[in-house]
């Protein structure tokens, strides 16, 4: 049985940071897609940040030049790197995965795995 969990969250003031992490476990197959993802009250989830083909990173424009997703990180684990928060930041994250090729690593429809959730607070 695939399980995915993060962790990481917590609540920070406008400018800081934090790092979120992710770990699928119970997956045998060879090929692992993972995306991080949120969502705000009353408002859709959306793709934050994911590891599509050949390792090419994909960022929604709201976190482009904020967040990043290192490079080489451990097999079947994701981190996120988030600096500069703002309020609007403020969301439940969400940690997902697939056992096979996607075309949309943004897209959440893309994704079989899903994590709880860790919450990120960002005050102003």
């Amino acid at each position: 049985q695939v399980q995915v969990a993060e962790s990481g969250g917590g609540s920070v003031q406008a400018g800081g940071s934090l790092r979120l992490s992710c770990v699928v476990s119970g997956f045998i197959g060879s090929e692992l897609y993972m995306g991080w993802f949120r969502q705000a009250p009353g408002k859709e989830r959306e793709g934050v940040a994911a590891i599509g083909r050949f390792g090419f990173l994909h960022y929604a424009d709201a976190v482009k030049g904020r967040f990043t997703i290192p490079q080489h990180s451990p097999k079947n684990t994701l981190t996120l790197e988030m600096s500069s928060l703002k309020p609007e930041d403020t969301a439940m994250y969400y940690c997902a995965a697939v056992g096979r090729d996607i075309s949309f690593p943004l897209y959440r429809h893309e994704y079989d795995y899903w994590g709880q959730g860790t919450q990120v607070t960002v005050s102003s």
